[in-house]
């Protein structure tokens, strides 16, 4: 039995998740338990929440998105898990959707846009070398 009397089915403490209110548009860290033989250390992911599902019910999830390396990761977290140790909420931003999907689209529309520029820069040398260049190579054609 926990405090108020009620028989307790999770080994996590289910208030205090539901009062940790994550909305799509935070940045947070969470720190997950992640088992090593016979031991558990913390690991943190930090990023961004795209979605919250099933808001405080049993079945609740939340998705995280970070891009590590430049490639986009994301896990889906479920918010009563036991593994998960705590929850940082480190930015707080107003967003006018509550799926943020898009940003996977708008991450890859900026890495091509980068590339696109990238292939329109063009090296020129000096003018003394162009020179040096050009009779190397008639010394190679004859």
């Amino acid at each position: 039995m926990n405090a108020t009397g009620n028989i307790q089915i999770s080994p996590v403490n289910m208030d205090e998740r539901k009062g940790w209110n994550i909305k799509a548009g935070d940045t947070i860290k969470v720190w997950q338990k992640i088992k090593e033989k016979d031991k558990y250390r913390l690991q943190m992911f930090d990023g961004l929440v795209l979605a919250v599902k099933h808001g405080t019910t049993a079945g609740g999830t939340f998705t995280v998105r970070k891009v590590a390396s430049g490639v986009g990761v994301e896990k889906i977290f479920p918010l009563y898990s036991p593994l998960i140790d705590r929850i940082e909420i480190t930015k707080r931003a107003k967003v006018r959707q509550a799926k943020l999907y898009h940003i996977r689209r708008k991450a890859a529309k900026e890495i091509q846009r980068e590339m696109r520029n990238l292939r329109k820069v063009e090296v020129r040398l000096p003018k003394e070398t162009e020179d040096k260049t050009e009779e190397e190579n008639k010394e190679t054609a004859s």
